[in-house]
């Protein structure tokens, strides 16, 4: 009797593999439709927690325009988020609006308000941790704590949204952006306004921020703190109790920046402290009490800056070494310079001062003696800051005549061998 064996060919079997990978494949390349769910206030589907336990991973909700209270709305799948309308999702002062435990969730078009404020919790209009591939887009985000928190949390985008904290005092104001342990953000076209700070990296690398205005901060337009690789570009900070602090970091990147009307006792456009291998180019800094302080910083270039109309242009501690200035613009400044050291461990070269008084008998566009930054005033008022009230006095004036004629404070090597004779077109 001849019995069939049920066991496939080789060949056969080769068959059927292929088939099964190509079925798989198929599938993967064209995925069952996403559904979309639809919010609405006396609709079928009347609030989003309730369209959340509905939705697949992959589903879209849209919500229609109204005002949501629905106490913390937790997002535990990969879903989209669209707002028709800008409705409110409102917080009622008590809790985080949405937190977001899912990998690949979009929050696009809403109001979220009135976060809890807590000083045990980081409560937010969005919260995330490890909420991987995250996008926050084009929302306005009015009295929250903070406003977007995300720990552990790469490859997010945060972009043209609004921000707008209550007038509340300092302890119960969080940022606006915080990121902690992230890597791979992307930080865009997004206004901040009256938190903490604006934006406030910790240990975030390989990072953007681009675009954005950052203004009327209690403390910081922007303050990140080792936090390597990122860049920082084409932002506005202004009238900030302080501008932008970079602290404990290597290898940052500050191009065409507008640091802005950051005044005060203790205010500066940007602070920079413990930081080396960074680049600073391209940059405005005007009427800024400090328009740059450095401590401890390292092979950083300072290229094509504008510093126009500040108290301090730059403050060069002696903790500093290596780094260059060039090609920089220097106008209307009270102390283009100052230092609290004499000796020279940096490079000062090309630049334009508008105090500059020499001379270029060979027309080559470079003036023919040196200029010297540091006058003997800025350094008595390093050294006694009360001495400012002694500001255009004529004390001050022969204070400064003499030392030009016989150096004694001002660190002798510490200038520029070839001043610019004309301002470098930087606009």
């Amino acid at each position: 009797m001849n019995i069939r064996s049920p066991l496939l060919s080789p060949h056969k079997m080769k068959d059927y593999i292929r088939y099964i990978f190509q079925s798989i494949f198929i599938l993967l390349l064209f995925p069952v439709a996403a559904n979309k769910i639809v919010v609405q206030q006396g609709g079928k589907v009347s609030s989003i927690k309730a369209a959340l336990e509905q939705a697949n991973p992959g589903d879209t909700i849209l919500v229609k325009a109204g005002t949501y209270r629905e106490g913390n709305i937790l997002i535990a799948k990969s879903v989209t988020l669209l707002g028709e309308g800008k409705p409110v999702v409102d917080g009622d002062y008590k809790v985080e609006v949405f937190t977001v435990e899912a990998e690949r969730v979009t929050i696009e078009g809403f109001q979220i308000a009135n976060s809890g404020v807590s000083s045990m919790k980081d409560l937010a209009g969005i919260g995330s941790m490890n909420g991987h591939y995250l996008i926050v887009r084009k929302n306005d985000f009015v009295g929250t704590f903070f406003g977007v928190h995300l720990s552990g949390t790469n490859h997010v985008v945060i972009e043209q949204n609004t921000f707008k904290a209550l007038l509340r005092s300092d302890h119960e104001t969080g940022n606006g952006i915080h990121l902690w342990q992230c890597a791979n953000a992307t930080i865009t076209n997004n206004t901040i306004r009256g938190h903490r700070d604006g934006i406030y990296f910790e240990f975030v690398t390989n990072s953007i921020i681009s675009g954005n205005t950052s203004e009327s901060n209690h403390r910081y337009g922007l303050h990140f703190m080792f936090s390597h690789d990122d860049e920082y570009r084409n932002n506005i900070f202004r009238d900030n109790g302080a501008g932008v602090a970079v602290m404990y970091t290597k290898n940052v990147t500050m191009i065409n920046n507008i640091f802005d009307r950051n005044w005060g006792p203790t205010a500066y456009g940007l602070l920079l402290k413990d930081i080396r291998d960074s680049r600073v180019e391209g940059n405005r800094f005007e009427q800024n009490t400090i328009a740059i302080y450095m401590e401890g910083t390292s092979r950083t270039e300072f290229k094509r800056n504008i510093f126009i109309r500040n108290g301090w242009a730059i403050k060069l501690q002696a903790s500093c070494d290596d780094n260059t200035f060039t090609e920089n613009n220097f106008k209307s400044n009270t102390f283009d310079l100052a230092t609290n050291g004499t000796m020279v461990l940096n490079t000062i070269s090309r630049n334009y001062w508008d105090k500059y008084q020499g001379y270029d008998l060979n027309k080559d566009g470079i003036g023919d003696i040196p200029f010297r930054p540091v006058n003997m005033y800025a350094m008595v008022v390093e050294r006694i800051p009360t001495a400012v009230l002694l500001w255009r006095s004529f004390l001050v004036f022969l204070m400064d005549r003499a030392e030009k004629v016989f150096p004694a404070v001002t660190p002798e090597n510490l200038k520029d061998d070839y001043p610019s004779m004309k301002p470098y077109d930087l606009s």
